[in-house]
């Protein structure tokens, strides 16, 4: 998992940031998708606009912080829980 910016979520499907890129990456994106709405909500005549207009532009922006994970995480899959442990060692099976 060396290199990681995202590991694989315990639940469900998707990422979780796990180093300080990983962490920085989400600041980034919260901080930009906050300010262009309101820079969007600034010159908007009703509140309807504000949403048709930000919508379209939050759509990309959450379409380019999944192909930042995906790049810099794991691969993505379903999961529920911890994913069972592998092992080498055989269990002790009764002689007889």
């Amino acid at each position: 998992m060396s290199g990681y910016w995202f590991k694989r979520k315990l639940y469900g499907w998707g990422w979780t940031p796990v180093t300080w890129q990983g962490w920085l990456t989400i600041l980034a994106f919260i901080i930009l998708l906050v300010w262009d709405y309101r820079r969007i909500a600034a010159g908007a005549a009703s509140e309807s606009e504000t949403v048709l207009e930000f919508l379209p532009q939050a759509i990309i922006m959450i379409l380019i912080l999944i192909i930042v994970s995906r790049l810099t995480g794991e691969s993505p899959r379903f999961q529920w829980g911890f994913p069972p442990k592998e092992s080498n060692e055989q269990e002790d099976e009764p002689v007889g």
